[in-house]
């Protein structure tokens, strides 16, 4: 699995600037629920400005200028992580946003929608990415007293209870007892995902992998 994590200035030279006249485009993502927040241009020295201060700078393509969000605002984007694309000609923001994102004075520049649609219900799929991007907010943050800290500082923790979860999950499934067998399945998801995320893997690995499978 390749590394597409921006933590480091040097980082940078992993993205290709000269695609698109030296920008790529920037999507903030919320850390915490996984909505999507705003979309924008950054060069080499708005990222490198993001990483050095740990607040989104972005390149104004009207004015030609480097600008922080929220730097008359307020509504800063604190920086949790930076994450090039496969083709490493974009780049996802995890962000903790002070204040709404949007200039008009929404949560997000998207409008009343979801984190991953257009419904305020989150279907199966919303609740795995919101859960994926809890899981990246902990490993930033590492709260104390949060079991998932506990686990991704603990590797024989994280081992054990995916061996203990996946126990319970086929214990389940042999006695015929559903409700029983999809709560296990919910906790060995969990700790599936939170040991993948130890180790530097994500949700979106596992997707990837399985959309390969599937061509």
């Amino acid at each position: 699995m390749t590394d597409r994590t921006l933590q480091t200035v040097a980082d940078l030279d992993l993205l290709d600037f000269d695609k698109s006249g030296g920008l790529v485009p920037v999507v903030a993502q919320d850390a915490r629920t996984g909505e999507a927040l705003m979309l924008a241009y950054a060069n080499r020295d708005a990222l490198a400005a993001s990483i050095s201060s740990g607040e989104m700078h972005f390149w104004s393509r009207s004015r030609n200028a480097l600008w922080k969000k929220g730097e008359t605002s307020g509504n800063t984007l604190r920086v949790r992580s930076l994450h090039t694309d496969c083709d490493k000609d974009s780049v996802l923001a995890l962000v903790a946003p002070t204040g709404p994102a949007c200039h008009t004075g929404e949560v997000t520049c998207f409008g009343a929608t979801s984190a991953f649609g257009t419904s305020s219900t989150p279907d199966d799929g919303d609740a795995l990415t919101r859960l994926a991007a809890t899981l990246e907010a902990r490993a930033m943050d590492r709260p104390e007293g949060s079991y998932t800290t506990r686990l991704l500082e603990d590797g024989n923790l994280r081992l054990k209870k995916v061996g203990e979860e996946n126990a319970e999950l086929i214990a389940a499934l042999a006695t015929g007892n559903v409700d029983e067998a999809v709560e296990e399945a919910a906790d060995l998801l969990y700790h599936v995902l939170v040991a993948l995320r130890a180790e530097g893997a994500t949700l979106a690995d596992v997707a990837g992998e399985l959309a390969r499978r599937a061509e």
